[in-house]
């Protein structure tokens, strides 16, 4: 089965891959990993997830808002490679999870993203991460996941 079978499996749509929103560029590929600067949540609408863990939101919504910056990272990786079969193994997430001073679960937000992550790649979906809370994120959005991705060459 191909990865965008699995997506298709999974109820997955891609959108297209996020421009980027200053100055920078959406990914990097060298030596055969590819970087993804971070993406903020975009519902299935185009709209963003706007909002703080603990204040406006709940840790299950930001759970749903990492899986949705999930999404944006595989089209960003199919928009690079033209093929998620490209893919040999997502090595490692960042999350950073706008929460309020007194949340700590930032972990089980993070597994919004995660869990995608192993859903669509399987073993190879399993990676390294780091989820931390912070103060505040562009745009007021609830979270932001970057990526670092291990490709086939050519």
């Amino acid at each position: 089965m191909t990865i965008e079978q699995r997506l298709a499996e999974l109820g997955i749509v891609l959108p297209h891959a996020a421009a980027p929103a200053a100055n920078y560029v959406p990914t990097v590929l060298h030596g055969g990993l590819l970087h993804i600067s971070g993406q903020i949540p975009f519902d299935t609408e185009g709209q963003l997830i706007r909002g703080r863990i603990g204040d406006t939101m709940t840790m299950k919504e930001g759970e749903a808002a990492a899986r949705r910056c999930a999404v944006g990272l595989l089209a960003q990786m199919q928009t690079a490679l033209g093929s998620l079969d490209k893919v040999l193994r997502v090595v490692k997430l960042g999350v950073f999870v706008n929460s309020t001073a007194e949340f700590t679960d930032h972990p089980k937000v993070a597994n919004g993203a995660s869990d995608l992550m192993v859903a669509v790649f399987g073993d190879a979906g399993r990676h390294a991460r780091s989820a931390v809370g912070v103060a505040a994120l562009p745009l007021g959005v609830a979270v932001e996941v970057d990526a670092i991705v291990a490709v086939h060459a050519g």
